[in-house]
């Protein structure tokens, strides 16, 4: 189960990965659009619901918001042992039977949730009463304590998932598909931002970040904010390439000098497609970002989320100082096959402990061993500067 398969986003790619573990089950979804995901999902496994048959869904998927909530629990899930969902938002709160396992893979807690200024305009529901917007935080709260357990992208979105939903979660760290991306032929005199043109993700600071460098910067994606970024780009060497396939996504990034991405991701999911093509990334210093880049290795990160402070760092960044086999390789470290194996081991973790109250004690040992590892670690490094000392 998933949001929404109508568009074509680093989700759906992950989820790509999920539906190929459980290539047997049926996959449920609020929209399909077959152009868009059909070599993602074979769309005979997709069922939809009731939006389906709305004119101009798919295009307008943001402005349904209100309606999420009830369309995902109206499925009639009560046939089946286990429910699988990933989501950024609304396939949490699908209803199961009280005996049936859900393991719900989240890749963010929901950003009109916590984010409510920066995001909800993106998401297309700014225009919406803030009552009603009150209403879909409360539903999320009650949706998050539906899933037997939580498996986090990240342990950013982890810490995040328990700050909000008062829940602990597993990680699996998303997968990069590695073999979409090749290293080009030659060097391009361009950075590149490759992302949902949505207000939250910043590509404003790269904008202007590129224009105080007097660098060129293609981005490649759509989303609603890209009228105002493009008024906002008239004056730099900015260019919008619009959504690309995936053989051109290969071809722009292969040759890039290197990845940006300019604010608080969930998880640094560009910057490892990225290195995948031999290419650095430099990103936003918080958030995912930190999970997925080794400063002066793969990639380099800035700290403070203005344009000055990217600036600073593309105006001394040298690419050449940067191995490509080495980031190829980081990138494999992060590889669909690892993925399958990790998330579909804790999947099956899951199954065995069979309820939430299970999971929670588990996840309290795990997180109990963690910090007893932490403990021992810093008294062997305080061991070690001791008889440096004495020494």
């Amino acid at each position: 189960m998933h949001d929404y398969l109508n568009q074509r986003g680093g989700a759906e790619r992950v989820f790509r990965h999920v539906a190929d573990l459980y290539a047997g089950a049926p996959v449920y979804t609020s929209i399909l659009d077959a152009r868009a995901t059909g070599d993602l999902v074979d769309p005979a496994r997709v069922r939809t619901s009731v939006l389906q048959r709305l004119p101009g869904a798919g295009r307008y998927f943001r402005y349904l918001a209100p309606l999420y909530p009830a369309v995902f629990e109206y499925f009639d899930l009560a046939a089946y042992d286990l429910i699988v969902s990933t989501t950024t938002a609304w396939a949490k709160g699908v209803r199961v039977r009280a005996d049936a396992i859900h393991v719900c893979y989240i890749h963010t807690v929901s950003r009109f949730a916590f984010d409510y200024e920066r995001y909800v305009g993106g998401f297309g529901i700014a225009a919406l009463a803030r009552p009603v917007v009150r209403r879909l935080v409360a539903w999320d709260r009650r949706a998050a304590t539906r899933p037997t357990a939580f498996i986090a992208n990240s342990h950013n979105v982890a810490k995040r998932i328990n700050d909000y939903y008062g829940r602990a979660a597993y990680v699996v760290h998303c997968p990069v598909d590695v073999e979409r991306f090749a290293r080009g032929a030659d060097d391009g005199d361009y950075l590149l931002v490759v992302s949902r043109l949505l207000a939250y993700k910043r590509i404003d600071v790269a904008i202007d970040a590129c224009r105080i460098a007097g660098l060129r910067l293609l981005v490649v994606g759509d989303g609603p904010a890209r009228r105002d970024l493009e008024a906002r780009a008239a004056d730099s060497r900015t260019e919008f390439l619009g959504n690309v396939d995936d053989a051109a996504l290969r071809a722009v990034m292969g040759r890039a000098r290197a990845v940006i991405v300019p604010g608080e991701e969930d998880y640094g999911l560009v910057p490892l497609e990225g290195n995948a093509s031999g290419r650095p990334a430099i990103a936003y210093g918080r958030g995912g970002a930190l999970e997925t880049i080794v400063p002066g290795r793969t990639g380099e990160l800035f700290y403070e989320p203005t344009a000055e402070s990217l600036a600073a760092v593309l105006e001394r960044f040298d690419p050449g100082r940067y191995d490509r086999a080495v980031l190829r390789a980081h990138a494999e470290s992060f590889s669909p096959e690892r993925f399958k194996a990790r998330f579909g081991a804790a999947v099956d973790a899951v199954v065995r402990l069979g309820s939430r109250a299970a999971v929670d004690a588990d996840l309290r040992r795990l997180a109990q061993e963690r910090e007893s590892a932490t403990r021992a670690g810093r008294a062997i490094c305080d061991g070690e500067v001791g008889r440096t000392a004495r020494a």
